[in-house]
């Protein structure tokens, strides 16, 4: 089938362990904790949610809410401040160099580039004004004065495809590559799928 005019390609990826060679949570709570040396405290908790997760006794949206207690407490105007701070140390260094000289080639051929992230808008969204992109999506939180609760889902998964298409807004699209570290729905999505293991892209043979 010929592709409409109109038909906008777009380029897909996950954020950690992908784009970003590191996983944000982790490294996120490590900064915070140089910041602010009392949360240190939250370690075991995390590791306590982490084992929930895995032997799937804990939902991906209980459990986003509950790894982040950390940063209770800590209103988003200085959560943002500390992510800002925090993606000026990482990028471009941390980054994988060869995704992004692809990324920046294909963004002047006009291609537009949708990061799909599970991590929290909330501290995801500096790093998108130091590299510019079209659009991205991660789980959402609202800050009740105390703690921070997800709103809606998590953004995993078919998750992720959903908050695409919410995106465009109907405009019509097509997703011609797609990356990241695990084996999800994005990357069925995509007319080209790579999956990245140690920093290595590897063609990914969808299921379908």
């Amino acid at each position: 089938m010929a592709q409409s005019e109109d038909e906008v390609k777009v380029i897909v990826f996950d954020l950690n362990k992908t784009f970003y060679i590191k996983s944000s949570k982790d490294e996120f709570f490590e900064f915070i904790c140089t910041k602010r040396p009392k949360r240190l405290a939250y370690y075991f908790e995390m590791a306590y949610y982490k084992l929930l997760r895995q032997l799937h006794q804990i939902r991906k949206t209980e459990f986003k809410e509950n790894f982040f207690n950390y940063l209770d407490n800590i209103p988003p105007e200085q959560v943002e401040a500390y992510a800002t701070e925090f993606w000026e140390k990482e990028f471009p260094g941390n980054f994988n160099k060869e995704l992004k000289e692809h990324f920046d080639n294909m963004k002047k051929q006009g291609v537009k580039l949708y990061c799909a992230t599970g991590g929290l808008e909330l501290y995801v969204e500096p790093l998108f004004r130091l590299y510019e992109i079209d659009g991205f999506a991660g789980t959402q939180v609202k800050y009740d004065g105390e703690t921070y609760k997800v709103q809606g889902k998590a953004c995993k998964d078919e998750e992720k495809v959903c908050r695409m298409e919410k995106h465009f807004d109907g405009k019509p699209f097509k997703v011609i590559e797609a990356y990241s570290d695990s084996k999800e729905a994005i990357l069925e999505e995509a007319e080209k799928p790579f999956l990245l293991k140690d920093e290595k892209i590897e063609p990914y043979k969808k299921r379908r």
